[in-house]
Formats: structure tokens, C-alpha cells, sequence
């Protein structure tokens, strides 16, 4: 039989909600928007700081979380394994 290398806690996708005030959304946007954040939980991240300002009203909250990183995704990661790649050759 085939193994799993690790194992995935009560499954794969799970729904659930999260409740916070506009301090704890900004601290977890912010945080999770950044370059070395996983691709996947980046988009989340700004799909929500879309929602707060466009659905659910509060633009100027949003407004407030200034550092967001707004750009996109898939390959912001790049950029820092370069940077490594150079200090690991140049030493």
C-alpha cells in the first residue's frame, strides 16, 4: 500500500468561519499578504481584504491596512530565492 508522508488532520478541505475585529484582520492580512506567504492563503488573504471594503462596506478600514502586499501570487517567492541563490554563489 501506498503511504502518505504526513498526515492531513480530519481531512483535506474543511469549511469554517473566522470572527475578528478590524485590528486582528488587519495584523492577519497584512501578515499573510507577504511575498513569503504560501500562494494560496495570499489570494485568501486579499480576497478578503476585497471583501471587507467592497462587501462588507468598511473601505475605510481596508484603507488602513497599507501593508498589504496587492500583487500577484503565484510567484512572489521568486525574487527572495534569487537573492539567496546569489549570497550562497557569491560566498
Amino acid at each position: 500500500p501506498h503511504q502518505a508522508s504526513y498526515a492531513v488532520s480530519m481531512a483535506y478541505r474543511i469549511r469554517y468561519s473566522m470572527q475578528f475585529n478590524a485590528r486582528e484582520a488587519m495584523h492577519m492580512l497584512e501578515l499573510r499578504s507577504s511575498p513569503q506567504g504560501h500562494p494560496s492563503y495570499r489570494r485568501v488573504a486579499l480576497e478578503m481584504h476585497r471583501q471587507i471594503a467592497e462587501v462588507a462596506g468598511h473601505k475605510a478600514i481596508a484603507a488602513t491596512m497599507t501593508h498589504m502586499t496587492t500583487e500577484a501570487p503565484e510567484l512572489e517567492r521568486l525574487e527572495s530565492e534569487r537573492r539567496a541563490e546569489a549570497k550562497r554563489t557569491d560566498s
